[in-house]
């Protein structure tokens, strides 16, 4: 099978970051996994939510948006809290995700929201906003330590996070649109350097599948994070 982008199969789409894309924001980066383009912006709050209040430690959330005209056909804006079930599921996961890679504690009584907002989607947007989320959350909180707001620096663990899946019976790593859109299985990892698991998102669209295609492709996204995770290590 020739991949559209002549890619192996095991290969990742380029990778590119740009650190501290914003003059505001605590934290941020643009990352762009081939055509896919995310901006992920971490702001500190010195507040909690409210079941978090007198605990004495803090919380990490997210937020999720595409651009109207991040894909082919223009999409209309989410406003006013009405959000759709796929935003609010990703977003949740993107929030779940960065919780995992964090020291509450430590954090204290303070809150950060990573808004994670897709410029251009070309697949994979879940995953590349949890692996320049990641960035954006560090680069914050070291913010925080340069400062003298935290003693300790909160984050425990880095995170990144693939797409795997099956098109025309091969196992392909970092699919884009045009693969997605036809793959029999699909598959959303997160993982931490520990190579330990956050999250396997995983979904036989055209059928079932069997236990040992379910390991191969776990096998190939934590190859495809490794990688994710010592390109982040060059702006953390």
């Amino acid at each position: 099978m020739t991949r559209i982008d002549q890619r192996a199969r095991t290969q990742l789409r380029p990778v590119h970051l740009i650190a501290d894309f914003l003059d505001y924001a605590e934290g941020s980066v643009l990352i762009e996994a081939g055509k896919t383009r995310v901006l992920c912006a971490a702001s500190v709050e010195e507040k909690v939510p409210t079941f978090l209040e007198g605990k004495g430690q803090g919380w990490v959330t997210a937020e999720y948006n595409m651009l109207p005209r991040a894909t082919h056909t223009r999409s209309s804006r989410e406003r006013d809290g009405r959000i759709s079930g796929r935003t609010q599921e990703i977003q949740r996961l993107i929030g779940r995700s960065l919780r995992a890679a964090v020291d509450m504690q430590k954090l204290g009584p303070r809150t950060i929201t990573l808004d994670c907002d897709v410029l251009q989607a070309d697949g994979g947007t879940r995953t590349a906003s949890i692996t320049g989320a990641y960035v954006a959350l560090h680069r914050a909180c070291s913010q925080l330590v340069k400062r003298g707001v935290l003693a300790a620096h909160p984050v425990k663990a880095a995170v990144a996070a693939v797409s795997v899946g099956v098109v025309g019976g091969e196992i392909l790593l970092d699919l884009s649109y045009e693969e997605d859109s036809r793959a029999d299985v699909d598959f959303n990892v997160v993982m931490t350097d520990q190579h330990e698991f956050i999250e396997v998102q995983g979904t036989g669209e055209g059928g079932v599948f069997s236990r040992a295609t379910m390991d191969s492709l776990i096998v190939l996204a934590e190859h495809g994070i490794e990688q994710l995770l010592e390109i982040q290590k060059q702006f953390v």
